[in-house]
């Protein structure tokens, strides 16, 4: 990435989940003013820190025909066969997954893989455990969204809840059709994403690539 473009990303405005917490920061810096400078420059720490954490850069979309994209930055923590949520009835048979796992460093915007439309949006509330963990898809607090490609086939992305993660906000709505790319929700303060591709599928990522959400193929339909 040039410098430039890690300039655009770094300054890039902020996501409307992070408003309230940017302007708790201004207020902190207002009355640290008026109160004493420890807490002004708490203030201004803590609103630095969401004007970078909850940073939402423009992505361009591969044009590449089939291309399904990485629906969060991050790194590549798992990679193999896998079964779906039960909870969006897609079976029990396993299926490739790609699991993301996002630092509090990273751009924590998720992004829409692949063209469809959203045919099952659930909810399960869970633990808590470090997001890298493998047993954080079965037990961590999530948001599983089911998504028919145009073909019919089916996928699915989950939203995961990390170890300081306690927010999983989500923007879209069963029925919505929804373009590779697309912004679909975030996970406040360090989470996990995974794709679960359609069966026999491969990908094209391994266990440790770094993933820019919205961007980077992670396999071809």
């Amino acid at each position: 990435m040039s410098l430039v473009a890690s300039v655009r990303m770094v300054l890039a405005p902020p996501h409307p989940a992070g408003r309230p917490f940017i302007i708790g920061g201004v207020v902190a810096i207002a009355l640290g003013l008026a109160i004493g400078a420890w807490l002004a420059w708490l203030g201004l720490i803590f609103t630095l820190f969401c004007l970078y954490f909850f940073r939402d850069p423009e992505r361009v979309p591969s044009a590449r025909p089939g291309a399904v994209l990485a629906a969060a930055d991050g790194r590549v923590v798992l990679v193999g066969p896998a079964v779906p949520p039960a909870e969006l009835g897609l079976g029990s048979t396993p299926r490739p997954r790609i699991a993301i796992f996002l630092s509090v460093l990273d751009v924590h915007v998720n992004r829409v893989p692949v063209d469809g439309t959203i045919t099952r949006i659930a909810y399960r509330h869970g633990k808590f455990l470090n997001a890298s963990l493998d047993k954080a898809s079965e037990d961590n607090e999530r948001n599983a969204l089911a998504i028919r490609l145009p073909d019919g086939r089916e996928m699915a992305v989950v939203q995961i809840a990390g170890l300081i993660a306690r927010r999983i906000l989500c923007d879209v709505r069963q029925g919505d059709a929804v373009h590779a790319g697309d912004r679909f929700g975030i996970i406040r303060f360090g989470s996990r994403t995974d794709i679960y591709l359609p069966e026999g599928i491969e990908p094209l990522v391994s266990v440790g690539q770094i993933m820019i959400g919205g961007e980077t193929v992670v396999a071809l339909l």
